[in-house]
Parts: C-alpha cells; structure tokens; sequence
C-alpha cells in the first residue's frame, strides 16, 4: 500500500466526469487500499478516486463510524436539507457553507462487485453527496453559498 498525491484546485482533472469500475481486480483493490491510505494519512473523512488523478467511479470515507468503499455508488434518495460548513482535501484552506441533503441513501459495489445500499444523516450524507459529486466533476467551491472560515467547520 502506498500514499497517493492528491490533486489541488486547479488541475483540471477534477473538472471531469469518472468512468464506470467494470473491473473488480487487484489493480481495483491497490487502487481502494491506498485511498485509505492516504485518507487516514491526510485526516480527511473522503476522498474520491479522480482527488488522486484517477479517473475511476471509487470513493472512501469514514466519518467516524467506520471505513467504506464505494465503487460506482449512486444516490438512491434524498431527504431533508442542512446548510452547513463543508470543506474539501483537493481545496486547502479554503471552506464555505452548502446546502445537501440532511439524509441520503447510496446504492454502490464493494471491491468484489457486490451491490450494497448505504443510509447516512448529517456529516455522512453530506460526505456522500460530496464525494459522489467529485465523481462528475463538482467541487464544494462550485455549489457554495458562501465560504466561511475554516473555524466554523
């Protein structure tokens, strides 16, 4: 397993849309194992694969309540709203207030191609909607209402 660098602001990489996993290989699982890596390493809570120059549909997060892998994840539904502070690995130093859904539900495969559903509220449906963004290309920066001081995040 090894850290990977993670792609800044700017790079117009995170500015494209990811293609579909249809491989479910060791290159897949090199590919997971050291997102978590560098997740942990970066004291983020997610980090989708095109933040490390892959453009691949696989995110990892874990916001306190343990690691997961989502490999072609898909919001299934949406309810209630929170405004809220969000910030974001691939823009450092920089937060500012959006408004996500306060609960979300996430359909996506595990590293073997299974198909799970996944339920989050608050900081996990936000880090869902975040992260599932970065996939097609969205940043924080782009939806924010206004940006707010790394403090009140």
């Amino acid at each position: 397993m090894a850290l990977r660098n993670i792609v800044t602001i700017g790079d117009p990489v995170l500015k494209k849309t990811s293609r579909k996993v249809e491989k479910f290989d060791e290159r897949l699982w090199t590919l997971l194992d050291d997102m978590k890596d560098t997740l942990y390493e970066s004291q983020g809570v997610g980090l989708a694969a095109v933040q490390v120059g892959v453009l691949r549909r696989v995110v990892v997060m874990d916001v306190g309540d343990g690691f997961i892998e989502l490999v072609n994840p898909e919001i299934i539904s949406k309810e209630g709203e929170q405004e809220t502070p969000e910030a974001c690995l691939s823009v450092p130093g920089k937060a500012g207030i959006t408004k996500r859904p306060n609960i979300v539900k996430v359909k996506a495969q595990n590293r073997n191609g299974d198909w799970c559903v996944y339920k989050g509220e608050g900081l996990k449906a936000k880090c869902f909607c975040h992260e599932i963004d970065h996939l097609d290309g969205i940043l924080f920066t782009d939806i924010m209402i206004r940006e707010c001081s790394r403090d009140e995040y």
